[in-house]
């Protein structure tokens, strides 16, 4: 295999899909709106909505969740795959060989990700969508074979990408009929009431708990965690002895569960002040070694979320392009028209659902309504996704379309930039170590920071294009990518 690959070279602008880098431009806007949050609140709580917010601050979280939520970070999966079968089919063009420059172009991207993680913000993604690169190129790899060689076509892909993005809800089903027909009525309101019961005790623990953390706080917060840190030992010690619960009397049962409620409650509690310690009052040398050791410990479930969420919108994305179908939207019309109309209308209906499940207060204690707003809401989010997709498609084709939104186009060239910078405008505003806002700027407000750094960023890119090529981390990535330094300036 030829490692260095001279006559591949990055994709010329004239030969980029315009609807990708608008869509690009578009989920980098999504993710900022949702990525703010967690900024300011810890990551190790994330994706848990705060029922304390009231008014606008409350109207524009639940806006978030129903809009853009796990929309985004999916449609930017959806538009990686795109990307890979560009790159692919270029490749292939050329007849040069494709795995050891795209192996390098996704261990650059797994080292800009553990970087970023690290350096800046724990949420980052770009960890997973390395690993499913992967997993993708491994795909094209085996689908290469003798064996498999009649499946060597665009429907593979599709046919694959569906079957493992339907596969949860499978397992659910099965699951809940096994629920459904082996427990009867009095069976489900009997563990239901039973839950109910062991929430308002381990609450009210846990409140006369937490009321003397904060009396400590107020003192010294690092002796608020060592203090929940000895009570954890003390519970740990008393459960050495594993209990049969099937030999306890329902009240022993509830006392019992109530215990280890409140422990999994504590652990968590001593997490969250960990990470608030490091983020309010810590330095930045404390606040990246515990990004750092974060960012280690994510990495075992990185290969997991990138089978089962990335690697099939990849490989649905990868599809879209192999087929031609967003080469030529104009052929394939009534395609994109269901796309559109199909995911916006079921989207929503699925994405507004359950977020009025997930968020009732019954659905914190009965897990049967919980799971059935989650499962409608992973699923709300792809077809939504999908309508975007759509969406966007159809615009583009619209001369005042184009006039009033190319700039998503700028943000989209230079969406890697665009996107660690955010992190740095972030953290600088957020963390004790720069701005020291963290938990201070209401979710309301955190809307109107978005509004000023996508303006700034549109401003930049524009200028920045103006003269270069690429973005500078386009720029290195690039690079890094061909072992080349890549020419940077734009020729006049």
């Amino acid at each position: 295999m030829d490692i260095s690959n001279p006559q591949l070279t990055p994709i010329d602008n004239n030969k980029r899909i315009q609807v990708m880098d608008l869509l690009r431009g578009f989920a980098l806007i999504g993710i900022l709106f949702m990525n703010i949050e967690w900024f300011n609140r810890p990551v190790s709580m994330l994706l848990a909505f705060d029922y304390q917010q009231t008014g606008l601050d409350w109207s524009s979280s639940w806006l978030v969740k129903v809009f853009i939520e796990g929309k985004f970070y999916k449609l930017f999966s959806l538009l990686f795959g795109m990307g890979f079968a560009v790159m692919l089919i270029q490749a292939q063009k050329k007849e040069r060989p494709f795995g050891a420059w795209f192996i390098r172009r996704m261990l650059a991207l797994l080292v800009f990700g553990m970087a970023h993680a690290s350096f800046l913000w724990g949420g980052d993604i770009l960890r997973d969508y390395a690993i499913a690169g992967l997993m993708l190129l491994g795909f094209v790899f085996i689908l290469r074979t003798k064996r498999c060689q009649k499946f060597n076509h665009p429907k593979t892909f599709l046919k694959v990408g569906s079957w493992l993005l339907l596969f949860p809800l499978i397992a659910t089903l099965f699951a809940a009929l096994f629920f459904g027909v082996s427990r009867d009525n009095s069976e489900v309101t009997d563990d239901w009431q039973q839950k109910i019961a062991i929430i308002e005790q381990s609450d009210n623990k846990l409140a006369e708990l937490r009321e003397v953390d904060l009396t400590l706080q107020a003192k010294e917060s690092e002796n608020a965690i060592n203090l929940a840190e000895e009570a954890l030992e003390e519970t740990e010690k008393d459960e050495k002895n594993e209990i049969d619960e099937s030999t306890l009397s329902p009240e022993e049962l509830i006392a019992h569960k109530v215990k280890k409620r409140v422990k999994r409650e504590q652990e968590k509690d001593v997490s969250i002040a960990e990470e608030v310690e490091a983020f309010t009052n810590g330095s930045y040398g404390q606040a990246t070694a515990y990004r750092a050791m974060e960012a280690v410990k994510a990495l075992a479930f990185s290969p997991i979320f990138a089978l089962m969420v990335c690697l099939p919108l990849f490989m649905i994305g990868y599809w879209l392009v192999a087929s031609e179908r967003l080469k030529n939207p104009e052929l394939h019309q009534d395609f994109f028209n269901v796309m559109c109309w199909g995911g916006l209308g079921l989207g929503l209906m699925l994405n507004i659902s359950s977020t009025f499940l997930t968020l009732h207060p019954a659905a914190q204690t009965a897990n049967e309504i919980s799971a059935v707003g989650n499962t409608l809401s992973f699923y709300g989010q792809i077809i939504l996704a999908a309508g975007y997709i759509g969406l966007f498609v159809k615009l583009t084709s619209k001369a005042w379309f184009m006039r009033a939104f190319s700039w998503l186009a700028l943000l989209g060239k230079m969406a890697l930039t665009n996107y660690i910078s955010h992190s740095i405008i972030l953290s600088s505003i957020f963390y004790g170590y720069a701005g020291g806002m963290f938990g201070k700027i209401a979710r309301a407000e955190q809307m109107l920071i978005v509004v000023a750094i996508i303006f700034c960023q549109v401003i930049i890119c524009k200028v920045w294009l103006k003269y270069f090529q690429f973005g500078p981390l386009e720029w290195l990535w690039r690079s890094m990518t061909y072992l080349k330094l890549q020419p940077m300036r734009i020729n006049k």
